[in-house]
């Protein structure tokens, strides 16, 4: 089978669970980038952007 697509590496540190859903910082080791996040719908959509300026 062959795969296509990109490859990232995210290392995902939970800090705080409020609000029902995660608080924390999105590392990308590849990028050597760090953000933080307040909701897991933001974590998403980072990592989403990250993966589209691929």
């Amino acid at each position: 089978m062959e795969q296509s697509g990109i490859c990232a590496t995210f290392h995902i540190f939970v800090k705080y669970r409020q609000n029902a859903t995660w608080q924390g910082i999105l590392a990308w080791k590849e990028g050597h980038q760090e953000m933080e996040f307040c909701s897991v719908l933001e974590l998403i959509i980072e990592m989403d952007a990250i993966l589209g300026r691929k």
